[in-house]
C-alpha cells in the first residue's frame, strides 16, 4: 500500500511508508495486531505496522517469550527490569521509552530513569543483578564471565533462571535490531505519555516520531 494509509483509517510512520521499508499491505492476521493495539493504547504502534509484512513471525516471537518463562516464570516487573537494562543498554529508543515507562508504572520514575542510565539505586539487590546482567548480554554477550554468572547466583538465581533471564534478553535484543535497523522511530504518542524524567533519560537511539499516526 503506497497511500501509507490502512484500512482502519491511521497513518504510517511516514506518508509512503514505515521506517526504511514501503508500507506493508495488511492482512486479516495484520489488522487483527492493530485492533489490539488500538484497543489498548488508542493507535497503532509503528512496531505493529513494520511486523505486518510478517506478523505471524512476530506472534510467534512473542509466543516463545511466553514459552520461556514457564520453567521460571519472570514477575512482569522482573520483565520490566530486564528489558529496560538491555535496551537501553543497546541504544533502542523505542523499547527504553515503552519500558521505562512500564517500570515507572511498577516502581517510580526516577527509579526507571536510573535503570535507563545504567543506575541502580531504586532496585532491590536480584533486580540489580538482572540488570548488571542484561546490560552485559546486550553489549558484548562474549564478554562476560564465569563470574558474572556467579553474581546472579550470589543474588539467588539458580541456573535454570539465570538461562531463562539470557534466553530471555537475547530474544527481546532479536525484536529491538529488527526495528531499530529498518529505522523505526519511537511513535509521537510516547513524547507526551512518557514521564517527562524517562523521556530525558533516553538520549540514544533513533528520536520520536515528529507525526502522531490518526485512528
Amino acid at each position: 500500500m503506497a497511500s501509507g494509509h490502512h484500512p482502519d483509517g491511521s497513518a504510517s510512520q511516514t506518508m509512503d511508508g514505515i521506517g526504511f521499508l514501503s508500507v506493508p499491505e495488511a492482512t486479516a492476521e495484520a489488522q487483527r495486531i492493530f485492533d489490539e493495539d488500538i484497543a489498548e493504547l488508542g493507535y497503532v504502534m509503528s512496531v505493529s505496522r513494520l511486523w505486518a509484512y510478517q506478523p505471524a513471525t512476530v506472534a510467534g516471537l512473542f509466543a516463545l517469550l511466553r514459552q520461556v518463562t514457564t520453567v521460571d516464570r519472570l514477575s512482569l516487573r522482573q520483565r520490566h527490569v530486564l528489558v529496560t537494562a538491555c535496551a537501553s543498554a543497546f541504544g533502542d529508543s523505542y523499547c527504553s521509552l515503552v519500558w521505562g515507562s512500564r517500570l515507572a508504572e511498577a516502581s517510580d520514575a526516577q527509579t526507571a530513569a536510573g535503570v535507563l542510565t545504567g543506575v541502580d539505586d531504586g532496585l532491590s539487590s536480584s533486580e540489580r543483578a538482572m540488570a548488571t546482567w542484561a546490560r552485559k548480554v546486550a553489549r558484548e554477550p562474549n564478554g562476560t564471565t564465569a563470574a558474572d554468572a556467579q553474581e546472579l547466583r550470589d543474588a539467588g538465581f539458580s541456573d535454570s533462571q539465570i538461562f531463562t533471564i539470557t534466553a530471555f534478553v537475547a530474544l527481546r535484543l532479536a525484536f529491538s535490531t529488527v526495528n531499530d535497523a529498518l529505522g523505526v522511530r519511537p511513535d509521537a504518542a510516547l513524547r507526551s505519555s512518557v514521564p517527562g524524567v524517562v523521556r530525558d533519560a533516553v538520549a540514544f537511539g533513533r528520536p520520536i516520531d515528529d507525526v502522531a499516526d490518526e485512528v
